[in-house]
């Protein structure tokens, strides 16, 4: 069994922030000029940094806490952010969704919520497909607003290396405008005003559900008028970011150290993770990962077996540093009970340090008839219940939930209080790649795991 270390790290020194380059990159494009990604590269480098290394050490301490129960993990936002909606309404939709579902989930279980959006750098996605075809057209696949264009033409489709610093220059406007919300209060986007409640009258549950949200702003209002200006620390309320891991010429220009500090930081967000469709144990992906010093996330499939999971976690956290490595499992509905006991068992018996956290999204995604992706809410909740009780039942905890959702009016995912159906998509169906859960259903699911836990 291995031993416990404190909150520290080992520097490797067999690694360096480019040593991922000898290695096979999968999901990477291919830029038609390679002299010109080399001069946005350099001119990346130079960049200042988009978040504070300090933020990256007290989320890693909040997420050591968190693996012995005390705390939980709210991760959500957009599949895929786009340039177009870099703004400052969108930003603060999507800060409000998480903050009110953090509220609710906070009251319900009774413990801590660790606000950690998908934000401010999630601008790339892997695809299953090199090529797109439409009609008689075929072209690259689109790769998300960092390396090209959803627009179906060949010009729009090109990977572009001026569109990492167009990512980069989101990124910072919207984590500035995060910092200035947080700067002057959030407590505008709790007010019972900007909850929405109607949809409730359409489940049995209203009264419980009324009853809660009741409990949730009253206790927000009793304890923002008790601790005063000192009210988001109090109530949780600080938001980290994270992003998928995956386009590594990015992360690697942001990638720094830091004075007094020892290591290197990927200094473009403060938890970055590892797909499932990059998690190769000897992949370009795992080796940039394993040698900084952010806390980070490895998407677990129903077909990675026990062995080859603790090889991975070997690699990424070998002294088994407490709050290093969080293990993000995406079964489905119909697989978790079948395949995640094995994995649980595997390493509770190794006596690593691990946070476990339920992804009902990626596993229950099904294309319909007509061409769309989309989700049904009542497999997210099947999943999401699942996870909670086979945690329970082997001894284990289930410490957070990783979401795609939005804070808009989206009609993406079937199901839920107003009961959306295939017909009701082509309303508001606005995602670029994968189908997000709109503002009400994401705080139905919160409701719900409140309830759950109770």
């Amino acid at each position: 069994m291995l031993t416990t270390h404190p909150l520290s790290h080992t520097v490797a020194t067999d690694w360096t922030p480019t040593t991922w380059r000898s290695r096979p990159a999968s999901h990477q494009p291919t830029y038609p000029c390679p002299a010109a990604l080399q001069d946005t590269l350099r001119a990346l480098a130079q960049r200042t940094a988009l978040v504070d290394a300090d933020k990256i050490l007290q989320l890693r301490h909040l997420i050591s806490q968190a693996q012995n129960g005390h705390g939980f993990i709210l991760q959500g936002g957009d599949c895929a952010e786009s340039f177009e909606r870099c703004s400052k309404d969108a930003t603060a939709s999507q800060l409000k969704v998480l903050q009110q579902m953090s509220q609710v989930l906070m009251h319900g279980l009774q413990t801590p919520v660790i606000c950690l959006a998908r934000l401010a750098g999630q601008y790339a996605k892997p695809r299953s497909s090199e090529r797109e075809n439409q009609g008689q057209q075929t072209l690259p696949v689109y790769r998300g607003d960092i390396v090209n264009d959803s627009a179906f033409t060949p010009s729009a489709r090109q990977a572009d290396p001026e569109r990492l610093l167009q990512a980069y220059a989101c990124g910072a406007s919207t984590l500035g405008f995060v910092r200035a919300l947080y700067e002057t209060g959030i407590d505008e986007l709790l007010k019972p005003a900007h909850w929405p409640t109607a949809w409730i009258d359409a489940l049995p549950e209203r009264k419980a559900f009324q009853r809660t949200l009741q409990g949730v702003q009253h206790t927000t209002h009793f304890m923002t008028s008790l601790s005063g200006s000192d009210a988001d620390r109090f109530l949780h309320r600080e938001t980290f970011v994270s992003h998928e891991a995956l386009l590594l010429d990015y992360e690697n220009a942001l990638t720094r150290k830091v004075p007094g500090l020892d290591g290197w930081f990927n200094l473009s967000t403060h938890f970055p993770w590892i797909g499932k469709r990059t998690a190769e144990l000897e992949g370009a992906h795992v080796e940039y990962c394993r040698g900084i010093r952010n806390p980070m996330g490895v998407k677990i499939g129903p077909d990675v077996s026990p062995d080859a999971l603790l090889a991975l976690m070997d690699r990424l956290n070998p002294r088994n540093e407490p709050g290093r490595l969080t293990l993000i499992h995406r079964m489905g509905a119909d697989l978790l009970r079948e395949t995640l006991p094995a994995l649980l068992n595997a390493v509770t018996r190794s006596g690593r340090n691990v946070l476990w956290l339920c992804d009902p999204m990626h596993g229950n995604t099904e294309t319909l008839t007509c061409g769309t992706k989309t989700r049904r809410f009542e497999q997210i909740m099947r999943e999401i219940e699942a996870a909670f009780s086979v945690h329970r039942e082997h001894g284990t905890h289930l410490g957070g939930l990783h979401l795609e959702l939005t804070g808009e009016n989206v009609t993406e995912c079937l199901g839920g209080a107003r009961n959306l159906q295939p017909e009701d998509l082509s309303r508001r169906y606005l995602s670029k790649v994968d189908p997000r859960l709109n503002h009400e259903q994401a705080l139905e699911l919160a409701l719900r795991v409140a309830h759950l836990a109770r």
